[in-house]
């Protein structure tokens, strides 16, 4: 597992998100784990065709902000 740091921004405001790869995830894991100070809100898996889509969605995030978030995954060319 790998970790690193992302931003985005949306509606003016910046957001920070620690990232958990699993590099070599199996079917039952997701890729992507984000967690916002320490709380998990979201896990993407590779559709296939270069982008990423939502795995696990606790709802404490807006979804628009998870399009955003994947969008900087992506640009990772995972």
């Amino acid at each position: 597992m790998e970790k690193f740091e992302i931003s985005v921004t949306n509606d003016n405001q910046s957001y920070h998100f620690e990232v958990r790869d699993y590099m070599h995830h199996e079917g039952d894991q997701c890729k992507f784990e984000v967690f916002e100070d320490g709380k998990f809100i979201a896990s993407f898996e590779p559709d296939g065709y270069k982008g990423l889509h939502i795995c696990k969605n606790p709802g404490i995030v807006g979804e628009e902000l998870l399009h955003l978030v994947a969008e900087e995954l992506e640009s990772y060319n995972f």
